[in-house]
């Protein structure tokens, strides 16, 4: 053979290396673009029908559950009471689920199957919120009072309290951060009544000083008392004068007796019993004031001065009108208008 055919020959030769070579590097892309871990539909998915704490997670990837899981978790609980609504997270709970573990067993059910996310629970850390949520939420009752509003009295509202059953809390959250359940949890409260309601305070009476009147008002629908009547009354002399500030009727005696008090004027006086001559007449409204109270007079024409020793005079029909209608803890007010 020539030189010149030998060098054809060879070349080729080598032609057809660097061909068959090129065709190997195409099939071998090839092969790598189809690798099994490339191929969507060989990741494994859950099975149709499988639920995992009431979360549908059919035809997911592992990830995708565990998303769905964690999303499904992290709803806040709500918290309901009378209207009102509270949300909390689960994490400030103390609550912590085995999430992955979950995704891995719902990759392994069986079509259909029904599973549950596993939830560890911190009971210290649930207490504590539970007693903090308790601080905030309970409230004491609120008595009903009487106050001046000027010259007049206005009868405030009482206010019902309320307290949280904690117990009753504690073991509601528990079950439903176990369950995943997400529905509204009604607090369970004792309702606290208050001492005393508004419509104990149907009656005050107010006493003018200075101009020697008494009002009696009552309360109705309005917490602004309305005037019932006025009466003209004795209030103390300049030397005993009739105390200012806000009392209570304390006691209530018909017929009572008289004795002398422990001061200077009544020095060797003697106990005066019921009937027509006895200073405090038939009727005594005593106050909380001590030996100062609302009595009838036998003395009528001291009515509209100051002439007491410090007590409330009033004309003996109209004394014995106005015991019929107070109470024991019926305010009277002071003034010196």
């Amino acid at each position: 053979m020539s030189y010149r055919k030998y060098g054809r020959a060879r070349w080729s030769r080598a032609g057809a290396v660097v061909v068959a070579l090129g065709a190997a590097a195409v099939v071998g892309i090839g092969a790598g673009a189809r690798a099994p871990g490339d191929d969507a539909s060989s990741i494994p998915r859950v099975a149709s029908g499988v639920t995992v704490a009431g979360v549908d997670v059919a035809g997911f990837t592992r990830r995708e559950a565990e998303a769905a899981l964690a999303a499904a978790f992290a709803a806040p609980l709500v918290l309901r009471h009378r209207g009102e609504r509270w949300r909390f997270a689960p994490q400030t709970l103390g609550a912590r689920p085995a999430i992955a573990r979950a995704a891995r067993r719902a990759l392994r059910a069986a079509e259909g199957e029904t599973l549950a996310v596993r939830v560890r629970l911190d009971r210290r850390r649930l207490e504590r919120f539970a007693a903090a949520f308790a601080h905030a939420f309970d409230r004491r009752p609120r008595s009903a009072d009487v106050r001046l509003d000027g010259l007049r009295p206005l009868a405030t509202e009482d206010r019902p309290g309320r307290r949280l059953e904690r117990s009753e809390l504690e073991t509601d959250l528990a079950a439903a951060l176990r369950a995943g359940d997400r529905a509204p949890i009604e607090l369970v409260a004792k309702r606290l009544r208050p001492r005393v309601a508004r419509s104990h305070h149907r009656l005050a009476v107010v006493i003018r000083r200075t101009s020697n009147r008494l009002f009696l008002y009552r309360h109705r629908d309005r917490a602004r008392m309305r005037l019932v009547r006025k009466f003209r009354v004795a209030t103390g002399q300049p030397s005993y004068p009739t105390p200012l500030g806000s009392f209570t009727i304390v006691t209530k005696q018909r017929d009572p007796w008289w004795y002398p008090p422990d001061s200077d004027w009544a020095a060797g006086a003697q106990p005066v019993p019921p009937g027509p001559g006895n200073p405090l007449g038939t009727r005594w409204m005593g106050l909380s004031e001590p030996l100062i109270g609302i009595h009838g007079t036998p003395d009528a024409a001291s009515i509209g001065y100051s002439a007491s020793h410090g007590c409330i005079r009033m004309k003996i029909p109209e004394a014995e009108w106005l015991f019929r209608r107070v109470e024991v803890g019926t305010p009277v007010f002071i003034l010196a208008a």
